[in-house]
């Protein structure tokens, strides 16, 4: 402690002057050390606070009710500053936790927290200047656990973002007790065993078979229900179609579509007591007894 040490060096030098009468450089030494021991317990009554720190006073390990903020203060030679970082801090830390189907996973989480200004003198009182390893590392543990819990394994995958939230938002109630903020956290990674990942892979590889093995039925059911309706709209078109030239042939259309596909050779009728005579020009046939 700097204190003491300039008091020594003080009381050293007027230890000097009385004590060696006989030594020639008694008074020069003497003075020194009487110097750099009075400029000694100047500086232990001088404290600088860095920027981002809160300044915790204590006097013989009796934490005091105020604090220095940053900057440079004048304090009572036999008092100590314990410098508190009030700033935005970032930890990580990796784990081992179990799903609701008990698979393990493994998880690396990220966090951003920053202690309470105002109570950072209660924090090193209750806690110590390691808060992070002895309440907030706990904490992350205690939450991360008691989530992961909650889902199972396909779970932990496909609703990741809210496990996430989940986490945060109990985190953030736990370290408030202890006078630390949370300001964001992250799941960075997550990782399964091997026999599990296989397995998650092979159930999307015949997921996606059997929706390929669907969708190429439905197509096919597509397509030939298109083609049956094609069929069918055509067989309406057709019998529309010659139901339009039923009604619309008469005799005289007949008799004109006969005479063109006509050779013009007379067909000949053998008989006993009878003949057929068929008249091209009127296209009635006269029967002659």
């Amino acid at each position: 402690m700097l204190f003491f040490g300039s008091i020594i060096l003080i009381a050293v030098g007027i230890f000097v002057i009385f004590a060696l009468k006989n030594f020639k450089m008694r008074k020069p030494a003497a003075s020194a050390l009487i110097i750099v021991g009075v400029i000694a317990l100047g500086a232990s009554c001088i404290t600088s606070v860095p920027t981002g720190h809160t300044g915790v006073v204590t006097t013989f390990g009796k934490v005091e009710d105020y604090t220095f903020e940053a900057g440079i203060h004048v304090k009572s030679p036999v008092a100590e500053v314990t410098y508190m970082d009030n700033r935005t801090q970032k930890g990580s830390l990796q784990m081992s936790c179990f799903s609701s189907d008990i698979q393990e996973v493994n998880v690396t989480y990220t966090i951003n927290y920053q202690i309470q200004k105002q109570n950072a003198q209660t924090i090193y009182k209750t806690i110590g200047n390691d808060y992070y390893n002895t309440v907030i590392t706990p904490c992350i543990f205690e939450a991360l656990k008691t989530i992961a819990a909650q889902y199972s394994a396909e779970n932990l995958i496909a609703s990741r973002a809210q496990m996430a939230q989940e986490v945060e938002e109990s985190l953030a109630e736990k370290l408030k007790i202890y006078n630390v903020e949370l300001v964001s956290t992250a799941i960075e990674d997550m990782d399964f065993t091997d026999a599990f990942t296989n397995a998650v892979e092979e159930k999307q590889v015949a997921a996606q078979n059997k929706l390929k093995a669907e969708t190429q039925a439905e197509q096919k059911l597509i397509e030939a229900k298109a083609e049956a309706e094609a069929k069918l709209i055509a067989a309406k078109a057709e019998a529309e179609a010659n139901q339009v030239i039923a009604q619309s042939l008469s005799d005289d259309i007949l008799y004109q579509q006969w005479l063109a596909k006509w050779d013009g050779v007379l067909p000949s009728v053998a008989g006993s007591d009878a003949s057929v005579i068929i008249d091209s020009l009127s296209g009635q046939r006269n029967k002659t007894e």
